[in-house]
């Protein structure tokens, strides 16, 4: 009960100080914040030391604290690692997948293809998030995420590229036929304009000039969304132009609901690519995971 009980503390201990508060920290592990600063306060007791300044306000690490940290965040790693090797010749899949996708593509072309794996593997559990900020994988316990563009540093992250979105700028008839339809870059000032909306990225759009370089144009950012899909609704409505992904498009422009324009300066694209935690032996769950979204690009499913 005692080995329980210490490993246990710090557990608690290590979640506290990556979320930053008992709250936080108890949410994460199913238990009560009472249970959390009780099995932090026994590990203190134990140590003889105090691993946390406590205030009304904030609860920060002390220096032993601190130090303290990183040796249990190594010895967790390494015991992760362990797991991880003991594991690797298991055939059947198991066990929690924490995944977060874009919200567009996520739901078009990621979440059929786990839905469809998890069927086929009755131990294995989802949990799927969907957003466009960046996330930290270690800190918020995500083993997978899909991101859409050029990757920001990644280092601890091992940063796999499965395809490139192909954009093309259109609207819908209705919007062309009321505003005209512009003929190069510059009479998109002229215009309305849905663009998308990230916090803390600028928003720009990727058009060839005349010797076929691509370059950033901003366009006017007459209607703002984070979501793919939300665009996509407004371009349909006649709201004015966007600049969107083909897999997301394309049907509506075979069917004549859109058209695109600019066509000679179209071409940009962006990187589709999915990112995990860096260590020297992969889950079993996320290499299968992993390989079933690098076949699903080579075979054209993502395009």
């Amino acid at each position: 009960m005692r080995n329980t009980d210490h490993l246990g503390g710090i557990n608690a201990f290590v979640t506290t100080a990556r979320h930053g508060s008992f709250t936080a920290a108890a949410e994460r592990l199913g238990l009560t914040k009472s249970a959390v600063g009780k099995s932090v306060g026994r590990l203190e007791d134990r140590l003889g030391l105090k691993l946390f300044q406590r205030s009304t306000r904030r609860l920060s690490l002390t220096p032993d604290g601190e130090r303290f940290l990183q040796s249990c965040q190594h010895a967790m790693d390494i015991l992760q690692q362990a797991e991880a090797e003991l594991t690797s010749h298991i055939a059947h899949i198991s066990g929690r997948l924490r995944v977060d996708l874009p919200a567009a593509f996520g739901r078009q072309r990621i979440l059929p293809l786990l839905l469809n794996i998890a069927r086929g593997y009755p131990q294995l559990a989802l949990t799927v998030t969907f957003s466009e900020r960046f996330v930290d994988l270690i800190e918020e316990g995500i083993d997978l995420v899909i991101r859409i563009g050029e990757l920001a540093d990644s280092s601890g992250l091992v940063a796999r590229r499965l395809t490139t979105q192909k954009l093309v700028i259109c609207a819908s008839p209705e919007y062309l036929l009321q505003q005209g339809e512009p003929i190069i870059p510059e009479e998109l000032s002229q215009h309305k304009c849905v663009v998308g909306f990230r916090r803390d990225q600028p928003i720009s759009w990727l058009l060839k000039d005349c010797r076929g370089e691509v370059n950033r144009y901003v366009p006017p950012a007459t209607y703002e969304f984070a979501d793919g899909d939300a665009m996509l609704a407004a371009v349909l409505a006649g709201c004015g132009l966007s600049q969107l992904p083909l897999w997301l498009v394309g049907r509506y422009l075979a069917s004549g609901e859109l058209k695109e324009v600019l066509t000679g300066h179209s071409g940009g694209e962006m990187p589709i690519s999915v990112l995990w935690p860096k260590s020297r032996q992969l889950l079993p769950k996320i290499r299968h995971i992993v390989d079933a979204l690098i076949k699903a690009a080579e075979d054209g499913l993502l395009d």
